[in-house]
């Protein structure tokens, strides 16, 4: 037996008691001829205290020495104990030391007050995941997967393993490739999602199936985006879109209740996608502030100002927020108008209101005093507070507005909660060379069929995301289940009958098999865990994650591979890429 107990199992009731406790060496204190150790394992920390007379090895120590002590469980001195710690009114009395293994000198100290650059902390995950907030953070994703598991089979899901090697998707260009030996010139992909799986679970019979499922996206990183990704995927037979709500709402409300200690109050809310954009500008909005956009087109259709009248004339819009009594400069207000301009609106508009009821503006002799006694009206303006407003297509301005918001009101932290449904997105969107794209993905319903042949631009689909403090958590949809449908929405993405039958023929054919109505949704749990304990990156929760460029510090990934490898696989480097690995 090399240990009896983990550390913060050792209680009062233990006084008198032999306990073998090991662990790791957190700090040595030597006083007056006594030293004192914090032992820590994973459970936490307990005091040991050793006469170096008597166990020489003592003085021996550094931090994190793995080490093995048995010893006899005491109270503290009246006076040293130490409320804040769970073993904090006892302290075990060595009898026997040993040394298990020695430790190098640490790249960093193991506790969460040193400052340690990202690159240094990824290059020794395993010392950084010794330290409290990231042992804490690991904790906190496991109980959050079980707090899953516990609450979808109390539900009746079965939990369902899907392929991780699969043909490519329609959304092709972020597949993870790998190549088939067997096949050469063939590559599998790792999934994006289990989607058409889950699906066919559903034409199965499975009825309710879940699972924590590994999916992989090859796209540019971001603080809550990695390569590589966790996420909870569900799915429902003879569904509509309240059987996911009340699924997924259980879900969070137990993930919630597990690491936070708070219970949600459901059902949560609900917003359009057309209302979160016109009140937030955003599709996953942060409801803790307000700052919300007010539409200003009528009060200025009219005005003398051309920006204004000219946007409204040409189908545009004016809208504005009040972000408060901010600092303000002419170096900040040349700031915003620059990152103004990165989302695509000409420039912006600043107003700071003055007590007298007019404005400071560099426009403000363009506006009549009617105009801008409504602007402030319309925008509960109080003196000093500063108004921003932005002239241009729908878009463009809710975009734009909706950055500013976020930047200028955001809370630094998750300490609360603000989740929601968005839903009714469009079911496509068209992009820069007017062809059409999906919203969600090629396999969601759309709220009318009809409509959808009539004018696919305009039609809604019967799709929804959950956001939590501004963070996209997941989507899901109601799925499309007759295969004359699903081939027309191909159609009209561009993707013929010929080409849909090569790629999705397989789908398409179990479609014809008696498929019952079914939805369902993912989220990502490295999201949901980030937020929860209030971390700003998703790489603080997962325990081995990628740098922003996609390269493991610690393992050096991603490497060359020999020469005959490639051969086996039937794979020639391109002129760049050899050009590139020789430099």
């Amino acid at each position: 037996m090399i240990r009896s107990h983990r550390a913060t199992e050792v209680t009062p009731d233990h006084i008198g008691e032999e306990v073998v406790l090991a662990g790791w060496v957190q700090r040595r204190r030597d006083h007056g001829g006594i030293t004192f150790l914090d032992l820590r394992d994973a459970s936490g920390l307990i005091q040991v205290v050793a006469d170096p007379e008597q166990h020489p090895v003592a003085e021996e120590l550094r931090m994190e020495y793995c080490v093995r002590v048995t010893g006899v469980v005491r109270p503290r001195p009246e006076g040293t104990e130490n409320p804040n710690l769970a073993t904090g009114t006892i302290e075990v009395a060595a009898d026997g030391i040993e040394v298990l293994s020695t430790a190098k000198v640490l790249p960093f100290m193991i506790d969460d007050r040193a400052e340690v650059e990202e690159l240094v902390r990824l290059r020794y995950r395993y010392l950084d995941l010794r330290r409290p907030k990231m042992a804490a953070n690991l904790r906190a994703r496991s109980r959050a997967t079980a707090a899953i598991r516990r609450t979808l089979d109390d539900l009746g899901f079965l939990e369902v393993e899907t392929p991780t090697l699969v043909n490519s998707t329609p959304e092709g260009a972020r597949d993870m490739l790998v190549p088939s030996r067997l096949r050469k010139g063939e590559f599998y992909a790792l999934p994006q999602s289990p989607q058409l799986f889950k699906q066919l679970l559903m034409v199965a019979g499975v009825e309710r199936y879940f699972q924590i499922a590994r999916c992989y996206r090859d796209e540019d990183f971001r603080a809550d985006r990695q390569i590589e990704f966790t996420q909870l995927d569900l799915e429902g037979s003879f569904w509509e879109r309240e059987d996911v709500f009340d699924a997924i709402e259980q879900v969070l409300a137990a993930v919630v209740r597990d690491l936070r200690g708070v219970e949600l109050s459901l059902p949560l809310p609900r917003l359009s996608w057309q209302e979160a954009m016109d009140r937030y500008g955003s599709d996953k909005p942060d409801l803790r502030f307000g700052m919300e956009i007010t539409d200003l087109s009528d009060i200025v259709a009219g005005s003398e100002f051309g920006v204004f009248a000219g946007a409204v004339g040409s189908g545009g819009t004016v809208r504005g927020i009040n972000v408060g009594p901010v600092d303000w400069s002419r170096a900040r207000a040349d700031e915003l108008t620059e990152k103004a301009k990165t989302h695509g609106a000409r420039g912006l508009v600043w107003m700071v209101a003055e007590e007298d009821g007019s404005v400071r503006s560099p426009v403000a002799k363009f506006l009549s005093e009617q105009e801008i006694a409504e602007i402030r009206e319309r925008l509960e303006a109080c003196p000093g507070d500063v108004l921003l407003v932005v002239a241009d297509r729908w878009r463009t301005v809710v975009d734009t507005l909706g950055a500013l918001r976020t930047e200028l009101g955001r809370p630094q932290s998750h300490e609360d909660l603000a989740f929601l449904w968005v839903i009714d997105f469009p079911m496509f969107e068209e992009e820069e060379d007017g062809s059409i794209t999906f919203s969600h993905h090629p396999f969601t319903s759309p709220v009318s069929i009809d409509a959808m042949r009539e004018d696919p631009k305009s039609a809604v689909a019967k799709a929804y995301d959950v956001v939590v403090n501004g963070v996209e958590l997941g989507s899901g949809s109601i799925r499309i289940h007759d295969p004359a449908v699903q081939r027309e929405v191909f159609e009209i993405l561009g993707i013929d009958r010929d080409t849909a039958e090569r790629r999705f023929g397989w789908f398409l054919e179990a479609l014809e098999y008696g498929t019952p109505p079914h939805g369902g949704f993912a989220f990502g749990i490295d999201r949901l865990v980030m937020v929860l304990q209030d971390e700003a990156s998703i790489r603080d929760v997962i325990p081995f994650p990628k740098t922003q460029t996609g390269v493991d510090p610690m393992t050096g990934a991603p490497t060359q591979v020999a020469a005959e490898q490639l051969e086996e696989l039937g794979i020639l480097l391109g002129p760049e890429a050899l050009e590139r690995l020789e430099n």
